[in-house]
C-alpha cells in the first residue's frame, strides 16, 4: 500500500464476529495511519491497528448519532487530503445498505482515491449464525434483501410472495410493523415461518422464531430489539435442525481481555473460536525504564542469563540494539521460565 498519498479504503468489517473480517480488510487495518469505525466493529479487530494509529468512533444508533453521514464523508476526505493512509472500518458491507456509495461519490468529487473492500453481509451471516440458510434447493431458490429503513417516508418495500422465496430485511425491528402488514398484503400467508434475529454473529446473539401472525408479540415478549434481522420463508423451519452457534461452548460470552493488544490476539483468537466474544481492554503498557539495572559491557562475563517473562526477551533486545551490542557476545547459558518466555528466548541467539 502507498502511503505517500492519503488514500480511504472501505472495508466491510462483517456483520459483527471478528473472525469473518476478509484477509484484505485485515491489511488495510495493519496498514491505516487512521481507522474510523463503525457501532458494529468488534474492537479485538482493534488489536490488529498500529500503536501510532489515530483511532475515530463514528458509530450510530436509533436517534444518536455520532456523527452525521455528510460529517463522515468531510472526515474521510480532511484526513485523506492530509495524506493519510485511511481504513473506513464498515459493518457488514460497504456496498450493502452501509452508504459506502455515498462516502465513495464524496471522495470522487474531491479528487481523492479510494477501493473497496467488500465485507461479509448480515443479510447472509447472520441467518447463518443463527442456522438458517438463506436458499435451500427444498425450500427457497430466491432470496430478496430489503432495508427496513428507506430515506423516504414512504415506508419498507414489501415484497410479493412466489411461494420460493426468502425474504430478508436489514434493520428490520422498528418497522416490524409495517413491514409484516405489506407482506400479508402482498399475499404472504400469516402462518408462514418467521424469523428475527439481533446482534447475529455476537456474543448476544439472539433468535426469536414464530411467523408472521405472532413474531411481532414474540419479540416484544422476549425484549428483541434493534439492530435486528428479519427473515421470512420457509428456510426458517431449519433452524430447529442446524442450530449450531448457540451449543459453542463460550457461547452469550463476552470476556474482558486487559493484556497489551499485540498479546492479546492469541487469547482473543481462541475465545472467538469457542463461541465467546473478546472484549481487548489494555490495562497495562509496558515501557522501557531509564535504567533497567543491568551492566550490558559486562554481558560476556555472565554464566546465566535467565529471562522471566517474553516482555523481558523484547526489551532485553532492545537494550542490545540501542547499545549496539552484537548478540553474538553471548558466552554464558540461556534459561527461560515459562513456554511463552522460552518461545521468544531463541531469538535472542538466532
Amino acid at each position: 500500500m502507498n502511503k505517500k498519498k492519503g488514500i480511504v479504503y472501505l472495508v466491510g468489517a462483517g456483520p459483527g464476529d471478528a473472525s469473518l473480517l476478509t484477509l484484505k480488510g485485515l491489511w488495510c487495518l495493519e496498514q491505516a495511519d487512521v481507522v474510523v469505525f463503525d457501532r458494529l466493529a468488534c474492537e479485538y479487530m482493534l488489536t490488529y491497528c498500529r500503536p501510532d494509529a489515530e483511532l475515530i468512533y463514528v458509530g450510530k444508533e436509533t436517534n444518536r448519532h455520532t456523527l452525521k453521514q455528510e460529517e463522515i464523508n468531510s472526515l474521510l476526505v480532511t484526513k485523506a487530503r492530509k495524506g493519510k493512509v485511511v481504513c473506513r472500518l464498515k459493518g457488514g458491507d460497504p456496498f450493502v445498505f452501509g452508504r459506502g456509495g455515498e462516502e465513495a461519490e464524496s471522495l470522487v468529487d474531491n479528487g481523492l482515491p479510494f477501493e473497496i473492500v467488500p465485507g461479509v453481509t448480515s443479510a447472509v451471516a447472520v441467518p447463518a449464525y443463527a442456522g438458517i440458510p438463506v436458499t435451500h434447493r427444498d425450500h427457497a431458490s430466491a432470496l430478496t434483501v430489503i432495508t427496513g429503513h428507506r430515506r423516504s417516508d414512504s415506508g419498507p418495500i414489501p415484497l410479493k410472495e412466489d411461494g420460493s422465496a426468502t425474504a430478508i430485511y436489514l434493520m428490520g425491528y422498528e418497522n416490524l410493523n409495517a413491514i409484516i402488514s405489506g407482506l400479508l398484503d402482498e399475499g404472504w400467508k400469516r402462518e408462514t415461518p418467521a424469523a428475527l434475529i439481533r446482534w447475529g454473529t455476537r456474543a448476544e446473539q439472539q433468535t426469536v422464531v414464530g411467523t408472521l401472525a405472532n413474531i411481532e408479540d414474540l419479540a416484544r415478549d422476549a425484549e428483541c430489539g434493534p439492530p435486528a434481522v428479519f427473515v421470512v420463508g420457509n428456510v426458517v423451519t431449519l433452524r430447529e435442525k442446524l442450530m449450531w452457534r448457540e451449543k459453542q461452548p463460550l457461547f452469550g460470552k463476552r470476556i474482558l481481555i486487559t493484556r497489551p493488544r499485540h498479546q492479546a490476539r492469541e487469547l482473543a483468537q481462541e475465545i472467538i473460536l469457542q463461541g465467546g466474544e473478546p472484549l481487548c481492554l489494555p490495562a497495562i503498557e509496558l515501557e522501557a525504564t531509564a535504567d533497567c539495572g543491568l551492566d550490558f559491557s559486562q554481558l560476556p562475563t555472565y554464566d546465566w542469563l535467565i529471562f522471566t517473562s517474553a516482555n523481558g526477551v523484547f526489551f532485553f533486545l532492545e537494550q542490545l540494539r540501542a547499545n549496539k551490542i552484537d548478540v553474538r557476545c553471548l558466552r554464558g547459558k540461556l534459561a527461560a521460565i515459562g513456554p511463552a518466555t522460552a518461545a521468544e528466548t531463541p531469538q535472542v541467539i538466532a
